[in-house]
């Protein structure tokens, strides 16, 4: 099997935490972008938020969409928001990380 077929996190060497880190710190305003969107939600009345449907929402919103923002992220976000907002704990269905 080749390097490409394990994962890009095989492939580099880094892992997904280690990844989503280096592409946060190059790409502040996505993180922006998702604070203000599930405030949005929120705001709007709802009670759950999907991180993956605001990530393809944002997505859609970028002429060119944004280079790096891959899927294996949605979770690191999620929890960086609740972080950040302890009161939107219950918009996120988390699960228990298996790996760092």
């Amino acid at each position: 099997m080749s390097l490409a077929a394990l994962g890009s996190h095989r492939a580099t060497g880094r892992t997904i935490t280690e990844q989503f880190h280096a592409f946060d710190a190059r790409n502040p305003h996505v993180y922006r972008a998702l604070e203000r969107m599930t405030a949005r939600r929120l705001a709007a009345g709802a009670t759950r938020v999907s991180l993956k449907d605001l990530f393809e929402d944002l997505r859609r919103q970028l002429p060119h969409g944004i280079a790096g923002l891959n899927n294996n992220y949605t979770a690191l976000y999620a929890r960086r928001l609740i972080d950040n907002h302890p009161h939107w704990v219950s918009l996120f269905e988390l699960r228990r990380r298996r790996a760092a």
